[in-house]
C-alpha cells in the first residue's frame, strides 16, 4: 500500500490525508492526459446497495444518516465508496503506513486535534468516547468532513471538476492542493494518488448505489412538451459552475410544466439564479428541479403524481430566453446533479 500524508485546513479543522490502495482494479477508464480530473464520471442516484457486493448492513444506516445530515447535497454512495477505498469497510484494518486508523482512516492528529486545532472526531453513538476505531463515531466524522469540503468546493465553480470530485480531492490531498491546481490535482501530482483516488471512488459509486426496490417506469413523463436544448454538462461561461447542470427544454413562456415523476414538493418559490423553481423529492431519494418558471402551481409539502402540472415555463432568473431548465439531483441543493436524460430514459421516458 502506497500512502501520502498531507495536512490541510478546512473551516479551521486540521485534516490529514491517508492511504489509498493501488491493488484495487480501476472500474473507470482514466484518461492519459495530465490534466486534473473532473466531469468524466456520473453519480448514480438512489439507495445504497446492501449486502453481498454492496455496503455491509451494519454500516448502511450510518452512511445514509451521515449523507442526510449534510445540507450541501452529499450522496450516500460517495461516502460508501470512500469507505470501501479507505478500508474495505473494515472497522479496524490495522494502522496504515502513514499511521491512519479505523474504517475512515483518520490520522491521530486529525481525529484528536493538534497545534490548537479542534479534532475532527465525534462521539456519534453518545457513549462518552470519540473512537476512530468505532464506525459509529468514524462514519459521522467522515460525513462532516466531506460536507465541509463540499460546501467549500461549491464556492469555486471556476475550478476544474464537479463539487463532489473537488471535495474528494480535498479529503485526500488537502484543500490547499485543490487551490494550487484550481481543481483536482493532475496525474503528475504524488504519482497520481489523488487523481486515481477521485476516479476510483467516482467509478465505484454506481456499484454501491441502486434504486429502492424494482426500478419503476410507471408514472414518469417528460417535464415539458418541446424539443431539447442545451445538454447536460455542456461547458461554457454562461453557468457559475462552468458547465450546464441539467438539460433544457426549449419551450416558450407559458408552456405547462409537469412533474416528471411522483413525489413530494420540497420547495416551491424563488431560487436565485434559477428564478422561480420547484424541487420535488421522489421515492428513490432523488430530487427533480424545474427552473425559470413564470408561474408555480404547487406548494411545499404537496404530494404530486407524475404528469401533474406544477407550473408554467418562463424566463425568470439568470437566462437569455424562455425555456425550462430541468435537473435530477441526489440531494435537494445545487451541486448534486446527475445526468437527467439518462435518468429519465431508465424510467421509460422517451426524449
Amino acid at each position: 500500500m502506497s500512502s501520502i500524508r498531507i495536512l490541510q485546513t478546512v473551516g479551521g479543522v486540521v485534516a490529514a490525508v491517508f492511504a489509498i490502495a493501488f491493488g484495487l482494479v480501476l472500474l473507470l477508464v482514466i484518461s492519459d492526459d495530465d490534466g486534473g480530473g473532473g466531469g468524466g464520471a456520473e453519480l448514480t442516484a438512489g439507495s445504497l446497495k446492501v449486502g453481498k457486493n454492496g455496503v455491509p448492513a451494519a454500516y448502511a444506516g450510518l452512511i445514509q444518516k451521515a449523507a442526510d445530515d449534510c445540507k450541501a447535497g452529499l450522496p450516500a454512495g460517495v461516502l460508501a465508496a470512500q469507505l470501501q477505498q479507505e478500508s474495505g469497510f473494515q472497522a479496524d484494518p490495522g494502522v496504515s503506513e502513514a499511521g491512519a486508523l479505523g474504517i475512515a482512516q483518520f490520522m491521530p492528529g486529525t481525529w484528536y486535534g493538534k497545534d490548537g486545532h479542534k479534532g475532527a472526531g465525534v462521539d456519534g453513538n453518545k457513549d462518552g468516547r470519540k473512537d476512530p476505531l468505532d464506525p459509529e463515531d468514524a462514519i459521522p466524522a467522515q460525513g462532516r468532513m466531506m460536507c465541509k469540503l463540499l460546501a467549500t468546493a461549491k464556492k469555486h465553480p471556476e475550478y476544474s471538476g464537479s463539487p463532489i470530485e473537488l471535495a474528494l480531492a480535498g479529503y485526500n490531498a488537502g484543500w490547499g492542493r485543490v487551490e494550487q491546481y484550481r481543481g483536482v490535482p493532475p496525474a503528475s501530482f504524488a504519482k497520481g494518488q489523488t487523481y486515481n483516488y477521485v476516479k476510483i471512488i467516482m467509478g465505484n459509486v454506481a456499484r454501491l448505489t441502486g434504486p429502492d426496490g424494482k426500478l419503476s417506469t410507471s408514472g414518469w413523463t417528460r417535464p415539458a412538451d418541446g424539443p431539447l436544448g442545451t445538454p447536460y454538462h455542456q461547458r461554457g461561461g454562461s453557468w457559475s459552475s462552468g458547465m450546464h447542470t441539467g438539460i433544457d427544454f426549449t419551450v416558450p413562456t407559458g408552456t405547462p410544466v409537469k412533474a416528471a415523476g411522483p413525489g413530494t414538493v420540497q420547495t416551491a418559490g424563488k431560487g436565485g439564479a434559477y428564478g422561480n423553481q420547484v424541487v420535488i423529492r421522489h421515492q428513490d431519494g432523488t430530487y427533480s428541479q424545474y427552473a425559470h418558471l413564470s408561474r408555480i402551481s404547487v406548494s411545499a409539502g404537496q404530494h404530486v403524481k407524475g404528469g401533474r402540472k406544477i407550473g408554467l415555463s418562463g424566463a425568470t432568473g439568470n437566462v437569455t430566453g424562455p425555456h425550462l431548465h430541468f435537473e435530477i439531483r441526489t440531494g435537494p441543493e445545487y451541486g448534486s446533479d446527475i445526468d437527467p436524460a439518462a435518468f429519465l430514459r431508465k424510467h421509460g421516458v422517451k426524449l
